[in-house]
């Protein structure tokens, strides 16, 4: 298991992001475009507003940056030269099509890393952006760090989309997303009161079942500690929701943004600049010039395999047009390959693994997975000598719901390890701690089934992931 800073971010979190990346990222193709391009409108506008203050923005950087849809903005319409990164390697994949759906000229480069060990030299960066990322680590100063190592004398880091906790709120329950709401929930959101109730960010239960732990304690005065502490100029945006009479009232009567967000919440946009004097750097010529080693922190060349490479040992392939700069321990784990004690639906060698009661492959990159029926089974062997853990990953449809209370029951060598009621239409989640033993045989049992129209087979949940985990 590879050691990490866990008071930043634990290993599991980690690998519940990449699996909850590939799935957000390649399971609904369409609408996710879509998203990207409402997203890319919001916060090329952010970047419009400050240009002055943000000054040049190549070399750039986004971390977080799932399929790379924003990088590919910054690329083309403020025609900055960069690097995407994401700890999803799946995600940044997927993007390249983007360059064709949105007829691009311009691309980033695409480098699978974490946030708190960034792949780069210091001071090798003009501009760094952050969307939607700060919340997922339980120390966000650890990510402020490397972004100041990275950055340039004067360069600027923008962050937005990040979570503001409210002052007015009763923090009674967890509130769900909309579309997932009863219908007291959405009255109760639509006249702009549900937030007074809801403990943090309206849908943050949803992501924490998966396995993504958010820290959503920053209030306006601790981001402006922070930012403070570590950068010599900002500005900052706030976003306050003004959902119906609720919130509208409050808003108006706060009588600007700074004293609404602090009774309200929303989210924060904030441009950080670095001490020193900006003298801009140069183009990317030879990008892994601005890189390093993950491991030893030495240079990485790039020979004529197109393969990054380091003294230390350490190799990076370009897969995909993705060059995986994960600590290598780290990436051992989150990217195992054929491995026994995982199927990956991903790898033509899954199907070693399976018993009985699996329909075809279905789906692409990083997102394939296999429809059951009532009953299915696979057999897995333990290659870690720590305790064990199972993580099974599916899918519930509504049609499934159509029929009666999803439930998903799963035993191990023959003994029951886990009885779930599925709660919602979309992405589950099953976990169970497993006895000792060299291999597990896993049967799946889902109830109820269900038949399609123009269909003569009878389908339950589909299964994208089934693998053993060491238990922390």
């Amino acid at each position: 298991m590879p050691t990490l800073p866990t008071d930043a971010q634990s290993f599991s979190v980690k690998r519940a992001q990449v699996e909850f990346h590939n799935f957000a990222s390649l399971g609904d193709t369409e609408r996710a475009i879509a998203g990207y391009l409402d997203e890319n409108v919001r916060r090329a506008s952010i970047i419009e507003e400050h240009r002055q203050f943000i000054g040049p923005m190549t070399p750039f950087l986004e971390i977080g940056a799932n399929a790379g849809h924003t990088s590919y903005m910054l690329a083309n319409q403020f025609a900055g030269e960069g690097f995407a990164l994401d700890i999803s390697a799946d995600a940044l994949r997927h993007g390249t099509m983007l360059m064709d759906r949105w007829q691009l000229t311009r691309a980033p480069v695409r480098v699978a890393g974490d946030a708190v060990n960034l792949p780069f030299r210091d001071n090798s960066l003009q501009f760094v952006m952050a969307c939607q990322l700060l919340s997922q680590f339980m120390n966000i100063e650890s990510v402020f760090l490397e972004v100041k190592r990275v950055l340039a004398p004067g360069g600027v880091f923008l962050f937005t989309e990040e979570p503001l906790r409210r002052l007015l709120s009763l923090r009674i329950y967890r509130a769900p997303y909309q579309e997932r709401m009863k219908p007291w929930e959405r009255k109760l959101f639509d006249w702009g009161l549900l937030g007074y109730l809801s403990q943090d960010v309206i849908g943050a239960e949803q992501e924490e079942s998966f396995g993504i732990r958010q820290n959503h304690k920053m209030y306006l005065t601790d981001w402006h500690r922070l930012i403070t502490k570590h950068f010599t100029e900002h500005r900052y945006k706030a976003f306050v929701p003004q959902r119906g009479w609720g919130e509208t009232i409050v808003k108006r009567v706060a009588g600007n943004d700074w004293r609404a967000a602090r009774l309200l919440g929303g989210t924060l946009a904030a441009m950080c600049k670095k001490a020193g004097e900006s003298k801009g750097l140069p183009p990317m010529a030879h990008f892994e010039t601005l890189l390093r080693c993950p491991d030893c922190h030495g240079a990485l060349l790039r020979d004529a395999a197109d393969t990054l490479v380091c003294g230390c040992g350490y190799r990076a392939p370009n897969e995909g047009g993705v060059y995986n700069l994960l600590p290598a321990a780290l990436r051992a784990e989150l990217y195992p390959g054929d491995r026994e004690d995982m199927i990956d639906f991903s790898l033509p060698s899954h199907t070693e693994r399976l018993g009985e009661g699996w329909y075809e492959l279905e789906g692409e990159f990083g997102n394939k997975f296999r429809w059951i029926g009532r009953h299915a089974s696979a057999i897995l062997r333990r290659v870690h000598r720590a305790p064990q853990r199972l993580r099974i990953r599916g899918f519930a449809h509504e049609m499934q719901f159509a029929a009666g209370q999803p439930v998903v029951q799963v035993r191990v060598n023959g003994a029951q390890v886990a009885h779930q009621e599925i709660e919602r239409v979309g992405l589950f989640i099953v976990e169970a701690d497993l006895p000792e033993a060299e291999s597990y045989t896993v049967e799946i049992d889902a109830t109820p089934t269900f038949t399609p129209p123009d269909e003569d087979r009878t389908f339950s949940v589909n299964i994208s992931m089934i693998r053993l985990v060491d238990a922390e």
